[in-house]
């Protein structure tokens, strides 16, 4: 990453001249709203879609805890719960190279350059099939009994979490996909392409999972691992089509047939470059988040609060989180692309208006954390009077937590879209690993480990994320960061 360059230097070197790289007749244009209209409304443009799509996306979550809590029961949220936060690790690194994508597409379509957005997400899609079909599936089914170990799960959840695991990490193709086409459409500022697609995947993943959950006619009750089915052939059909639309050409990003298969190690490279980060930055959050979890495996009623973590954090908090990381995409789009512009006070005004917009989301869910909290947690099906207590206690800690997430997002998507992706992973180790463990590894060896002390450091690792993204954004150090790819 090359440092010395003004903001008026994103017209990168890509190898193909700008004039030569424009949108042939026929093909959908880049949208220049982003870069040239009022910055406001091109934040609202990717950011509704965006934060639809991750609302409706969620949902199948929610459908599927209540689903298997009301037909298994809590033993099963404990175990979906515990499942996504392994394959989170996991997943979070290899998609770490969308995060490399997405800055690289959002500067060519900044500087206007097709050619090179094409190629860019073409070198992507190669590169992810390899690691999820090569890496991830056969690893990941071999691994998974011991990664379940690892977070203290009782025996009952085990036998609940492993075939679902077993399953997500087989057919990880489908989801990373998903993600890739998804982050590249919206870094190239066609939004609502994704939201079309997440649509039709929420829809046909409910659809699914009612019927091989609880079972319907000659099709018996998969349970737990029913949820992991449905959302695997959901995405793996999802995909599939939108892989079709863009060799048809029917969208913004294009594959045209004469592209070769060959590695492009320029591109590869400058993916990695941008994107390692970010992915440390993500197994870092997810392996402390196994940590927790295993913190929480080691109170007294252990599995009524992983349980409550479960629904409280994986599920409900993420009605702060749906919004705050749709907001981010859309910081990251827009100020990637005003910045490939030449136009970097657009990209802090549109981090700003985002991180505004997001504090009205947290500031309203959060009185619902506080006032209904029994009533939320009923949706899942959750009646024991413990996992009740226990949840409540961790809302009324969440409504409060999510107000500084949402900033501290909005403004690592700042950060990531400019191209600066080493930051965030700095304050990511401090923030959510060295904060939070700390604290639960003093009580823990001090004796006075409870719940409480567990919601008190995801609090803390929050409030200090969210100072460290502000004040490392206000340095503006970002605006002298140049993408070059020869």
């Amino acid at each position: 990453m090359a440092e010395a360059a003004t903001g008026s230097s994103a017209h990168m070197t890509a190898g193909v001249p700008p004039a030569e790289a424009a949108s042939k007749p026929g093909r959908k244009k880049l949208d220049r709203s982003i870069v040239e209209g009022p910055i406001g409304k091109a934040v609202w443009k990717i950011a509704w879609p965006t934060v639809l799509q991750n609302a409706i996306g969620g949902l199948q979550g929610i459908i599927d805890h209540a689903l298997v809590g009301h037909f298994v029961g809590f033993t099963a949220n404990a175990a979906i719960g515990v499942s996504w936060q392994i394959f989170l690790v996991v997943i979070v690194f290899i998609s770490s190279l969308f995060t490399g994508m997405g800055v690289l597409v959002a500067r060519f379509a900044g500087a206007n350059n097709h050619e090179m957005v094409d190629r860019t997400v073409y070198q992507a899609f190669l590169t992810a099939f390899i690691l999820s079909v090569g890496i991830l599936a056969p690893l990941g089914y071999l691994l998974s009994p011991s990664l379940l170990e690892l977070v203290n799960a009782t025996p009952e959840v085990r036998a609940e979490a492993l075939p679902f695991l077993r399953i997500m990490f087989l057919f990880s193709i489908g989801m990373l996909m998903f993600f890739m086409l998804g982050g590249a459409l919206r870094a190239a500022g066609d939004a609502r392409t994704g939201l079309y697609l997440g649509v039709a995947m929420t829809v046909l993943n409910i659809s699914l999972n009612v019927i091989l959950i609880r079972g319907a006619g000659p099709i018996p009750a998969f349970g737990t691992k029913g949820a992991a089915m449905g959302t695997v052939i959901a995405s793996i059909l999802v995909s599939s089509a939108a892989i079709w639309m863009i060799l048809a050409g029917k969208l913004v990003v294009h594959f045209p047939r004469s592209m070769s298969w060959k590695p492009d190690w320029a591109i590869i490279r400058a993916l990695f470059k941008f994107g390692l980060p970010a992915g440390f930055q993500g197994v870092a959050m997810n392996i402390a988040g196994v940590l927790m979890l295993r913190f929480i495996g080691s109170l007294e009623h252990s599995a009524e609060a992983q349980a409550a973590f479960a629904v409280g954090y994986a599920e409900l908090f993420s009605l702060i989180t749906w919004t705050s990381v749709g907001l981010m995409g859309a910081a990251a789009a827009v100020a990637g692309q005003n910045l490939g512009a030449g136009r970097p006070d657009r990209s802090e005004r549109a981090v700003h208006l985002a991180a505004r917009i997001g504090l009205g989301v947290a500031g309203l869910v959060g009185a619902l954390f506080w006032l209904i909290p029994e009533q939320l947690l009923a949706i899942f099906g959750i009646t024991d009077p413990v996992v009740v207590q226990i949840g409540r206690e961790l809302l009324r800690y969440l409504s409060v937590s999510g107000l500084f997430i949402t900033v501290a997002l909005t403004y690592t998507g700042g950060l990531q879209g400019t191209g600066d992706t080493r930051s965030p992973l700095v304050i990511t180790l401090i923030s959510q690993v060295l904060i939070p463990l700390s604290i639960c590894f003093t009580a823990q060896a001090m004796g006075t480990l409870q719940s409480s002390t567990v919601w008190t450091a995801i609090l803390a690792g929050h409030f200090a994320r969210c100072a460290l993204s502000v004040a490392r954004f206000h340095q503006g150090r970002w605006r002298q960061i140049a993408v070059d790819v020869r």
